[in-house]
């Protein structure tokens, strides 16, 4: 987008996504099922350097599995984290840039496929339906450039301070405002202090939306331990946020935190958890068998729809398929997932052609 309405942005896009608008999944999942070792302190922003073709095809995975949303590569990239890394502040900006690029790109490639589809809906479950698509330039917390798990925990020491964080962020936020991204997605903050960095950092000048998405590891407050409501209020406070909710919280946490989020703001609310499983920081891996079944996380999207979620997704150890599987069962999509079609024999083998 080359100009952004910071005021009617979201409003115009749920319009036209039927109401409800869809999310993308895990990146780092899908990127490491693609070869990709992530075993760095830059996490899934390390494909930035190695290997950005996974990064679009991971992003393009999403796009046919229904998402109206993605995500940037960008959780874990920060000018701090390059620099540690031996590169250049520049260059570190480069990567930034470079991780909306890669967005972009993804989303010109499927919508040129969805041009060129005969159909809108194929056998093995792709979706090319045309559509308006956002990308979403990932900012994740101070905890996650630490890369020691505190974005779960929220605590950056009693020496921690407002100043500070903004210092922090604020050249990457400006970076990927003006990268061509149509709304920055702070994610994962941990507690009330980086949410007001974040809100006085738009007001600097930043010339597009966000979105605040929190995370909860007891279903009442944030992870530090800090009132969910009274983090929700500073996001509902900031002009420049369309939209507030929960990522990276395990499912059976989101509808109390839906009601908690609903009585501070009227602002959409954006939910994208996690698959419930629980996360080693010492190890640095998710523990196995301890996250809910894929068709248990979807049975719980339409009531996070009726009780007021208008953007739906997922987040750590999701999958397209997950994805896929919340676009079938939202009802302003899945009436139209089964398109009537009939198949015809050609030289090339069964083409199937839509009807209706």
């Amino acid at each position: 987008m080359t100009a952004v309405n910071v005021d009617t942005l979201m409003s115009d896009f749920l319009n036209n996504s039927g109401g409800v608008a869809l999310i993308d999944g895990g990146l780092a999942t899908e990127l490491e099922r693609y070869g990709a070792d992530l075993n760095d302190p830059l996490w899934s922003a390390k494909c930035l350097l190695t290997s950005p073709h996974l990064i679009r095809q991971v992003h393009l995975d999403y796009l046919e599995a229904g998402a109206d949303i993605i995500i940037t590569a960008s959780y874990q990239a920060t000018i701090q984290g390059f620099e540690a890394k031996g590169y250049s502040s520049e260059e570190g900006e480069s990567m930034l840039r470079k991780s909306v690029e890669i967005a972009c790109e993804a989303r010109d490639l499927y919508n040129q496929r969805c041009s060129e589809s005969s159909v809108d809906y194929t056998g093995d479950g792709r979706i090319f339906k045309t559509r308006p698509i956002l990308v979403a330039a990932s900012v994740g917390s101070y905890g996650a450039y630490l890369a020691d798990g505190s974005e779960y925990s929220g605590d950056y020491g009693k020496a921690m301070n407002l100043d500070f964080l903004k210092d922090f962020h604020r050249r990457r936020v400006q970076v990927l405002a003006e990268s061509g991204a149509d709304l920055i997605a702070f994610e994962t903050i941990p507690n009330k202090l980086e949410a007001q960095a974040f809100s006085e950092l738009l007001e600097e000048g930043i010339n597009i939306p966000a979105w605040f998405a929190f995370n909860s590891k007891d279903g009442v407050n944030v992870v530090s331990g800090d009132s969910l409501a009274e983090c929700a209020a500073i996001a509902d406070s900031c002009k420049k946020v369309v939209a507030v909710g929960i990522n990276c919280t395990p499912p059976r946490f989101i509808a109390g935190l839906i009601s908690t989020i609903k009585k501070v703001t009227n602002k959409p609310i954006l939910i994208y958890p996690n698959s419930g499983e629980s996360y080693d920081a010492q190890l640095k891996q998710w523990v196995q068998n301890t996250g809910v079944l894929e068709e248990d996380f979807v049975s719980y999207v339409n009531t996070w729809c009726e009780m007021g979620a208008s953007l739906v997704g997922g987040c750590c150890r999701t999958t397209p398929d997950t994805i896929r599987a919340i676009y079938k069962t939202l009802p302003s999509r899945s009436a139209s997932t089964t398109p009537v079609v009939e198949t015809i024999q050609s030289e090339s083998g069964l083409v199937m052609i839509k009807t209706a």
